[in-house]
């Protein structure tokens, strides 16, 4: 499996690139799964919930199966949390991996920049493994890397940089 990462500020657009990329990508016949960092405590379960209740009871895991899905939630306790390396080895296999966070880990990424959030890029900043750059005013930050540097606002280009990127198109 393949793995490619977009990092990016909070309110860059990073979730909703994805969004649109993952149907390009599938589109080309990739088989295509995701994990998705989040830096809060979150939750996909609801008070009141069996399933709630049972995991709050103590359960280390709870898989909860229908006939459209199943999902595995899994209580940490204490434990760190665990590597890239080890939520990917859970995946089911896939073409490619996407990543969204771990913006430190070493993984090619396409860093999701908007000059209007008042944020630096984060590439040049010591995160050695950005890629490119999609961006919403190309422009501003052409000159401040050396990386490509792509429209944000044209998902084909970006799906077809990641195609080629990662070698499933030829360069």
């Amino acid at each position: 499996m393949k793995v490619f990462g977009l990092a990016g500020y909070s309110g860059s657009g990073k979730t909703t690139l994805l969004e649109e990329l993952i149907p390009r990508l599938t589109a080309a016949g990739l088989r295509v799964s995701l994990i998705k960092h989040a830096h809060h405590r979150f939750d996909i379960d609801h008070p009141g919930k069996d399933s709630y209740r049972l995991r709050e009871a103590g359960c280390s895991e709870v898989l909860l199966i229908s006939d459209q899905r199943w999902v595995l939630m899994h209580e940490l306790r204490g434990a760190p949390e665990p590597s890239l390396d080890e939520q990917i080895a859970r995946f089911s296999e896939c073409d490619l991996v996407l990543v969204e966070g771990f913006k430190h880990t070493p993984i090619p990424k396409l860093e999701v920049h908007r000059p209007s959030l008042g944020k630096p890029l984060i590439a040049g900043s010591g995160v050695e493994t950005i890629v490119a750059v999609a961006c919403d005013e190309p422009d501003a930050v052409a000159k401040l890397t050396g990386l490509p540097i792509l429209d944000l606002g044209d998902r084909d280009a970006i799906a077809d940089f990641i195609l080629r990127h990662m070698g499933f198109r030829n360069a």
